[in-house]
């Protein structure tokens, strides 16, 4: 069964609308971990909430790079 079509527009009610948020971003940075380990790809996400909290996703091998930059930069 196919789902139908809706309009994506801001979600009124805040308690749903941080729920949606939650449950979105935890199947976003999903998603970037699979890219990360099926593609052996780089991804970096950065996300601010309507709350101002900062969620981030690193790949670990974007992370070793930092690391290394950073030790050979002292």
């Amino acid at each position: 069964m196919a789902r139908g079509k809706f309009q994506i527009r801001r979600i009124e009610n805040q308690t749903n609308r941080q729920v949606t948020y939650s449950k979105r971003r935890n199947g976003l940075f999903k998603k970037a971990h699979e890219l990360t380990v099926l593609c052996d790809a780089k991804v970096s996400i950065i996300m601010v909430s309507s709350t101002n909290k900062l969620h981030e996703y690193i790949s670990p091998s974007v992370t070793n790079k930092l690391h290394d930059v950073n030790v050979h930069a002292n």
